[in-house]
């Protein structure tokens, strides 16, 4: 659930999200981290983040060309760059407010263990104050206008996002670029955020929710490089000091790890102007992006975590396509199956669970999966339902009737996701930094279109399988043996 003033709530129905936190600057205090969905810019900015995906070295590769309804929409998209800094605008006339972020590519793979959490306590502690605008004027300034200021962070990505009125993006986009460029890093306000981050990382325990998804980050992220949690720990957050957010953020802050995306109603050259004057002085670094290892999980298998409680919380992911694989589309429409079908079939017709669910993420190195939490007598049933399900998708191909009312479904949901500036400068960064160029985003709808029940069939078969599942409650009340047992070949 959302906390502090600002903070958005995801949609009713978004499924749990791994490794993915976004937190939206209002005026006055800012709220803790809080998972997002994940093409919302100020419901995500990420993608991460957000929480991100490509196949291992074909990471940069174009995926399907661009078809009907992708050239008009990419006319109104400017790319450029200045200084090695890529830069996309988009420009929606007649609207009224402005949207972007600046993404710093990287995610887990900028931190190790040991300091793991310093790029989010670099950006947190960045949104505190700057040197051109002190604490009290900035959060002032962002009052008087409205203004919202923020940062995210997930496995692949994190961005310093901002949103704004047309009538006052000026004074907005000084403050962001001095945020960007001359954070003060005062000690104290580095101080006030450390401890924020570490009272929520240790109040995480208290959550069946959040340490399933520790549990389950673990079990599906050994030995890669998703292993270190970019969030960082207890442990790692509580060594960081205020030298190592100043020290990483001028390591980084290099044009040729950067992305800037901004979409609103704004002129593109004099937009340009802007960045050269701002974000043109960077240093360019050599900074080479690769898409992390693709997961394979080779058997399925599951890890429980004893807990009295009288809900057993459950969650399996698979490995899935990324952004940048043509089963993408087809794995995109299966997945939503799954999730009507469980939902149907667990809550509705056996009243098992209130909140079943099929997710599929936007990740780097991509996975899908199902959660459920159901009471003791109640969870080897609902477990063994959604892998029926599972199993059906494999065997029976989908009625084209059906497949048609589910694409229609789809396309709706993502046409409403994408109504703000923000989601649509969330989708932009999302498909430049993971899905193999941002004119990808465009040629979504027109490949979604051309799913076939036979794409949803194969799809499943390939990639629902060896479900890594974690499981919090009591182990004695569950059946192990469902975990394991194969959902296809």
């Amino acid at each position: 659930p959302p906390r502090g003033p600002g903070a958005v709530a995801p949609p009713p129905g978004t499924p749990p999200r791994l490794g993915l936190t976004h937190v939206v600057r209002a005026p006055g205090p800012r709220g803790l981290p809080h998972p997002p969905p994940l093409q919302t810019l100020f419901a995500l900015l990420l993608a991460f983040v957000a929480f991100a995906a490509f196949p291992a070295r074909a990471a940069f590769a174009q995926t399907a060309p661009a078809t009907a309804t992708a050239p008009a929409a990419a006319s109104l998209v400017t790319e450029f760059e200045v200084n090695g800094l890529k830069v996309l605008v988009k420009r929606r006339a007649g609207s009224q407010t402005v949207a972007g972020g600046l993404f710093l590519r990287g995610g887990a793979r900028n931190v190790t263990a040991a300091n793991a959490g310093v790029e989010d306590m670099m950006w947190e502690t960045a949104t505190e104050a700057s040197v051109g605008f002190p604490r009290a004027v900035l959060r002032r300034e962002l009052a008087r206008m409205g203004t919202g200021l923020g940062s995210g962070l997930n496995y692949d990505y994190s961005a310093l996002s901002f949103n704004t009125t047309r009538a006052n993006f000026d004074r907005s986009w000084d403050i962001f670029t001095d945020v960007a460029l001359r954070p003060a890093f005062a000690a104290d306000d580095f101080a006030r955020v450390q401890s924020r981050a570490v009272v929520a990382r240790r109040g995480g325990d208290d959550s069946p929710e959040s340490q399933l998804e520790a549990l389950q980050s673990r079990a599906a992220y050994a030995g890669h490089p998703y292993a270190v949690e970019p969030h960082g720990t207890v442990e790692s957050i509580g060594r960081l000091t205020v030298e190592d957010a100043r020290r990483f953020h001028k390591e980084v802050l290099q044009t040729s790890r950067l992305l800037l995306v901004v979409v609103g109603d704004l002129d593109p050259a004099a937009l340009r102007a802007r960045v050269e004057a701002s974000f043109g002085k960077l240093p360019r670094g050599n900074y080479r992006p690769e898409a992390p290892p693709t997961l394979a999980f080779a058997a399925p298998s599951v890890e429980f975590i004893t807990r009295a409680i009288p809900t057993n919380y459950i969650q399996g992911v698979f490995a899935a396509p990324p952004l940048t694989d043509r089963d993408i589309h087809a794995m995109r429409i299966a997945s939503s199956f799954l999730n009507d079908r469980v939902l149907v079939e667990v809550r509705f017709r056996r009243n098992l669970s209130y909140a079943p669910s099929a997710f599929l993420r936007d990740q780097g190195a991509n996975v899908g999966g199902v959660y459920v939490t159901a009471d003791n007598q109640k969870a080897n049933e609902a477990v063994s339902v959604m892998l029926y399900e599972i199993g059906r998708l494999q065997r029976d191909a989908v009625a084209p009737a059906e497949l048609a009312a589910q694409i229609n479904g789809y396309l709706t949901r993502h046409y409403m996701t994408q109504e703000t500036n923000a989601a649509q400068a969330g989708e932009l960064a999302m498909y430049e930094l993971l899905g193999g160029g941002w004119r990808n985003s465009l040629a979504l709808l027109d490949q979604i279109r051309v799913v076939t029940p036979a794409d949803v069939q194969r799809v499943a078969l390939k990639y629902m399988r060896n479900l890594r599942f974690v499981v919090i409650g009591d182990p004695t009340r569950v059946d192990k043996n469902l975990f394991t047992v194969k959902t296809s070949g």
